[in-house]
């Protein structure tokens, strides 16, 4: 009988199927890779093993992928004399040598699938390399570690996904699970936040797409979508500003209350703030001239100009030595000033959730219920749109509508 020689580390392997007539039809046999998914109950909880050696540990369901190929060559069975012989060498050898051409065609991509141990990539860990690309801007890499972190949170929070929280190999990235996450920003976020989320979460998928660990992208066809003409973040009112800057307490830190007063004069973010040195100050033209760290590199706009009053220049100083390139605020991680913030608003007695981006939202709100002209504030914001800042007018309106309501009612009734 004839026999196929097939070594363990073949992919496709050359299969034969018997036929009446005492042939064997030739066919490959390609693996494609397994897929682990977990088991769960009713309630889409995992289940856990509960005897033995894997007891509490998860249970999964696991799922082997193949497919044929029929090459449409055949050899005999049975070959009775030296012609069938030679006919089956013959036919073997063409069919080794299709195998041979089909798995180097296969190993680099085909149909779609990769055999590379990329496949069993984890993701988590291809995002926090990509995370680290030099190619990167520093605030790209900052929003990224953010999209990143939020993602990890919804797979701990989800008990149906909280198995893939330490470990989500590339296959396990599922369209269910990019829906799961999506209504999971819808629930746990406001304002722009859930759409930076997904932003940059579909950026992280993107890029494993395009070096082929993710046959189809599961982020297709979602949108993530929210009133942009709503405004969520709490704003500080000038005489809270006052309220705040009064405040003073054991231990305080005066450089991270020097660079918040300073957001909320001129709106500048966090990111910009902390990395602003002495030559981006013109004493002169009393000017301070920055590029944004968030549109920097695509945006034409990304330079943003800011006069300066006594105020801020006062807030400001002058460098040690001359050195212009000192950082004008040295500031400890985003993280940690916020929690600075809320302790600082907490001993103002100011009983709204304040972080570190309200002072851009408080400045933008101020200076418009001041007059300022919105095509201004929307240049002093560095706003790559006129639409941005139009969301802000709201604030205003309802600011507005408060200051006519606080006046109180009276009981006149013309005679």
């Amino acid at each position: 009988m004839a026999k196929l020689e097939n070594r363990k580390k073949q992919n496709p392997k050359l299969r034969q199927s018997e036929l009446s007539d005492g042939r064997a039809s030739l066919y490959l046999e390609y693996y494609l890779g397994r897929s682990e998914s977990p088991v769960l109950d009713e309630d889409g909880n995992p289940v856990f093993y509960t005897e033995g050696a894997m007891a509490g540990k998860p249970k999964y369901q696991i799922k082997h992928s193949r497919k044929k190929e029929n090459l449409n060559l055949y050899i005999w069975l049975h070959p009775r004399n030296q012609q069938e012989r030679m006919q089956n060498r013959n036919t073997l050898a063409l069919a080794e040598k299709i195998r041979f051409e089909r798995e180097q065609s296969f190993l680099e991509d085909r149909e779609g699938y990769r055999l590379r141990k990329d496949m069993d990539e984890d993701f988590l860990e291809f995002c926090n390399e990509f995370i680290k690309s030099p190619a990167l801007t520093k605030y790209t890499r900052i929003t990224l570690g953010h999209g990143l972190q939020k993602f990890k949170n919804f797979l701990a929070d989800t008990p149906r996904y909280s198995l893939y929280k330490n470990n989500l190999k590339m296959t396990q990235l599922t369209v269910d699970m990019v829906a799961a996450y999506v209504e999971y920003l819808k629930e746990n976020g406001t304002g722009d936040g859930p759409k930076i989320y997904f932003r940059m979460f579909k950026r992280m998928v993107t890029a494993a797409v395009d070096k082929d660990l993710i046959k189809k992208n599961p982020c297709r066809g979602f949108v993530l979508k929210n009133d942009n003409m709503t405004l969520q973040k709490e704003i500080l009112l000038p005489e809270e500003i006052q309220q705040l800057v009064a405040t003073h307490f054991e231990g305080e830190k005066p450089e991270i209350h020097r660079a918040f007063i300073f957001g909320l004069y001129t709106g500048v973010r966090w990111c910009d703030t902390s990395q602003l040195t002495y030559r981006n100050v013109d004493y002169s033209t009393r000017t301070l001239r920055f590029q944004q760290q968030k549109t920097k590199d695509h945006s034409s706009r990304s330079w943003v100009i800011v006069p300066l009053n006594d105020t801020l220049i006062r807030l400001i100083g002058e460098p040690g030595n001359d050195n212009f390139d000192e950082r004008i605020f040295k500031l400890p991680h985003y993280n940690i000033c916020n929690l600075y913030l809320r302790k600082w608003v907490k001993e103002a007695g100011i009983r709204k959730k304040i972080t570190w981006h309200c002072a851009r939202h408080s400045f933008a709100v101020n200076v418009l219920t001041k007059g300022a002209n919105i095509k201004t504030v929307s240049s002093l914001l560095g706003h790559t749109s006129i639409k941005m800042t139009e969301r802000y007018l709201h604030v205003v309106d309802s600011l507005k509508q408060d200051a006519i309501n606080s006046l109180g009612e009276i009981n006149y009734a013309p005679m």
